[in-house]
């Protein structure tokens, strides 16, 4: 009974150094694809919680439908609802509970067919708020903009909004348009704008039924990237809020979201880790 009692509290222990050395080598070795955990589970909203503008919780659920382990906006809902009509009654987020502040968050988009809201104004337009302070529809925190202008035929997934409330530093080219990094010459911006453009890019899937794969890494108040199929898009400095929770948009069009994973960390991971010296 002793030595069975024994063996038992080895393994034990073995297990807890382990699970330890794991957890080193996560916070060590922040570019391997080790340490990522499902931030959706794919059946239900455990972890999380919906809002409208509307504040109508029944309509949520129809907004946010889950099918497939995937979160298809606008599934159960009529196309065209409310189209230019002011009203934009469904725009709004699904949120985590909890809050987060230093990280890797990946997932993935795809446009649908259907319109609805403001979509005159805001063509194919949802994006990712992060470091949000409270759970409003228009929320204090940082976004990451998912957006395709088919007029325009242009690109804006990447793009960073800063709403009232939030604040970060942004560099740009000499005309201000997008972004450029300040090691290859970006200008510092004056902080009068709230949209700030990422960097042209042709590495997108639009309106082709093809998945884009997205990554937000921020350190906290020290920094974000914003990354578009692999390609870093834009970045932003001194950040504030410094942490906060995470909403995924719906807005004026039918997008699908999958495989929603985070990797957190205990300490600042230096940027040149991420986008080399």
């Amino acid at each position: 009974m002793n030595k069975i009692k024994i063996s038992t509290s080895v393994v034990i222990i073995i297990f807890l150094l382990l699970a330890n050395i794991t957890d080193l080598n996560a916070q060590t070795k922040p570019l391997s694809k080790k340490g990522f955990v499902n931030l959706f589970n794919g059946k239900n909203w455990n972890g999380w919680h919906l809002k409208l503008r509307n504040n109508d919780a029944e309509m949520a659920k129809k907004v946010y439908a889950i099918e497939k382990r995937k979160v298809h906006v606008f599934k159960d809902m009529p196309d065209s609802l409310n189209l230019n009509t002011g009203e934009n009654a469904t725009h709004g987020l699904f949120y985590t509970n909890k809050k987060y502040s230093k990280y890797i968050l990946k997932f993935q988009y795809k446009w649908g067919e259907k319109i609805t809201n403001n979509f005159d104004r805001w063509q194919y337009d949802a994006g990712v708020y992060y470091h949000v302070s409270d759970d409003q529809v228009w929320p204090i925190g940082i976004e990451y903009q998912i957006r395709y202008n088919h007029l325009t035929s242009k690109n804006h997934t990447g793009d960073l909004i800063r709403p009232k409330g939030a604040g970060y530093d942004w560099y740009s080219t000499k005309e201000g348009k997008s972004f450029l990094s300040p090691k290859d010459g970006g200008i510092l911006e004056d902080k009068s704008d709230w949209m700030h453009l990422a960097k042209p890019t042709k590495n997108y899937n639009a309106l082709n039924n093809k998945w884009n794969t997205c990554e937000i890494i921020v350190m906290g108040g020290e920094y974000t990237i914003h990354k578009l199929n692999g390609d870093i898009v834009n970045m932003a400095f001194n950040l504030t809020p410094s942490e906060g929770i995470i909403g995924f948009q719906s807005e004026t069009a039918e997008i699908y979201y999958r495989n929603i994973e985070i990797k957190e960390f205990k300490d600042i991971i230096p940027i040149e880790t991420f986008i080399g010296h």
